[in-house]
C-alpha cells in the first residue's frame, strides 16, 4: 500500500466458516481493500459495525441471532450511511426487496466471480448501488413490470454502450442472429421500434445507465 492510498475496510458476516475465509482471502489480496472484522452471527456483525465502523459491510441473509434484513435495519438505524452488501445464496424475489428496502446498497448471489466481488466492494465504498444482471431482471420484472431475461438485459445494456450486433455476439458469445432475436424481443417488450427509443426508454426505467 503506498503512503496517502485509501484502504477499503470491510466486515464479512457470515456463519458459514469457509465461506467467510474464502470471501477474506479474495478481498485481502487486492490492493487497496482490507478485512478488519468477520462476524459469525448477525448479532456480532451490529455489534462489530457499531465499534468499528467499517467502510463496507458484506452480511449474509440467513444468520443465527439475527438474519441479514435485520442487521442491515439495526446499522442503518444508527449509521444511516452504511455501506452494506447482501452476500448470499438466496435470490427470491421477497429477499431482494426486502434486503433493498430495508438500505443493501447491493445484492450478490455467491456464485459471483471475485472480480465482481471486488467491482462491488469499491463501487458501494464510492456511493453507487450494485445489482448483478440476474437481480436486475427480477427487479424490473417487479418494478416495471417489463419481464427482461438475463441475456436481454445484457443486450439492452451493451446496445445502450453503443455497440453493433456483431460487438454484442462477440461480447456474450451467441451468434448475430440469436442477437437480432434478443433484439426484438427487447423492442417488443418495451414497446419500442428503434434501437434510439430503446435506449431512452431503458435509461428512463432506470434499466440502464446512460454517460
Amino acid at each position: 500500500m503506498t503512503e496517502g492510498s485509501v484502504s477499503i475496510r470491510v466486515l464479512i458476516a457470515d456463519d458459514h466458516p469457509i465461506a467467510r475465509s474464502g470471501v477474506a482471502q479474495i478481498l485481502n489480496e487486492e490492493r487497496g481493500i482490507r478485512v478488519v472484522a468477520q462476524a459469525t452471527d448477525g448479532a456480532e456483525a451490529v455489534e462489530l459495525f457499531t465499534r468499528l465502523k467499517p467502510d463496507v459491510a458484506l452480511v449474509d441473509l440467513r444468520m443465527p441471532k439475527l438474519e441479514g434484513v435485520q442487521v442491515v435495519e439495526q446499522i442503518r438505524s444508527s449509521c444511516p450511511e452504511a455501506a452494506i452488501i447482501i452476500l448470499t445464496t438466496y435470490d427470491t424475489d421477497n429477499d431482494i426487496e426486502m434486503a433493498l428496502r430495508a438500505g443493501a446498497k447491493a445484492y450478490l448471489v455467491k456464485d459471483v466471480s471475485p472480480q465482481d466481488l471486488i467491482a462491488c466492494v469499491r463501487a458501494v465504498h464510492a456511493g453507487r448501488t450494485w445489482v448483478s444482471p440476474t437481480i436486475a431482471a427480477k427487479l424490473v420484472a417487479q418494478v416495471t413490470n417489463v419481464r427482461l431475461t438475463t441475456r436481454e438485459l445484457a443486450v439492452l445494456r451493451l446496445l445502450s454502450a453503443g455497440k453493433s450486433n456483431r460487438e454484442i455476439a462477440d461480447a456474450l458469445g451467441i451468434s448475430d442472429g440469436t442477437v437480432k432475436i434478443h433484439v426484438t424481443h427487447l423492442f417488443a417488450k418495451l414497446e419500442v421500434t428503434s434501437r434510439t427509443e430503446a435506449i431512452a426508454t431503458a435509461a428512463r426505467r432506470g434499466l440502464v445507465r446512460i454517460g
